[in-house]
């Protein structure tokens, strides 16, 4: 009797514990189950032709991480503030989206593009550059920032520290699935997508959903334009998969989904006792 009574109580609070974990999971994710966003990176044209129309057509939103380069962005400005317009986040992807040519397999890294080169305070104009011209595309402030090919550091010194202010978050590239309180908002996880099928995509969802997480997923070319690609079908699986499961699953942009686990982190924080 003792034992069953033992049991029942540890039954009780596991049951206690996981309701606990769900309701602030569902306080988390606009009191869905789990948060995905999609983010589109480097400003090509793939994204203003194929991703945001797929995006568009079934009332869905993302966020594109725009490089103040490329020529994409100047040619098709008014499209791209349209694309504002219509609640798509346009994310900071740096001015000249440097990368640390150091690294391994990066022989695409020009020395005038070399973070490695960089200093710290060179970096932090030109990203603090770019947020001037996104604000003049779309006319907001708050927006997130995706680091350059995952790049976190200049001579070992995280550049992004100088830039909390003018960001609600960062984007990495390192990939998993986080509760609120697990994220790091100087650096959140994505899963960087690139020949995977549908099938991969939706599963990862569905393990979004299993475990109360948020899933972020980093995409590049959309049926072509770069050389990190998906398929126009993988990726219309997925939009499909997350329109018919909206009454679960929270679709929005980087910049949302990150101000609302930026006030779960301090309402958790405020509830724990000062010492």
């Amino acid at each position: 009797m003792r034992l069953f009574k033992s049991f029942t109580f540890a039954t009780s609070l596991l049951l206690a514990s996981q309701s606990a974990a769900f309701a602030q999971a569902a306080n988390s994710w606009n009191n869905k189950q789990c948060a995905v966003v999609l983010t589109y990176d480097d400003a090509i044209d793939v994204d203003l032709d194929n991703a945001i129309p797929a995006l568009d057509s079934l009332k869905l939103r993302g966020t594109f991480y725009l490089i103040g380069s490329s020529p994409v962005v100047g040619k098709r400005l008014s499209e791209w503030r349209q694309a504002a317009e219509r609640g798509h986040e346009l994310g900071n992807h740096a001015l000249m989206h440097p990368c640390d040519g150091s690294q391994p397999g990066r022989s695409f890294v020009t020395p005038d593009n070399d973070l490695s080169k960089y200093t710290v305070s060179r970096a932090v104009s030109e990203v603090r550059t770019m947020n001037t011209l996104l604000t003049a595309i779309d006319g907001k402030t708050a927006r997130t920032f995706a680091y350059p090919c995952g790049d976190l550091h200049i001579g070992g010194v995280k550049f992004y520290d100088q830039l909390k202010n003018d960001f609600v978050a960062a984007r990495g590239v390192t990939s998993g699935l986080q509760t609120a309180a697990q994220v790091d908002l100087t650096n959140i996880d994505s899963y960087m997508i690139n020949g995977q099928s549908g099938e991969y995509l939706i599963d990862l969802v569905k393990k979004a959903q299993q475990s109360r997480t948020v899933l972020v997923f980093l995409f590049h070319g959309v049926g072509g334009g770069h050389s990190l690609n998906v398929d126009l079908k993988a990726h219309r699986q997925l939009l499909r998969y997350l329109k018919a499961n909206e009454k679960d699953i929270w679709v929005a942009p980087m910049v949302e989904v990150a101000e609302k686990i930026k006030a779960s982190q301090q309402g958790e924080a405020a509830k724990k006792p000062r010492g």
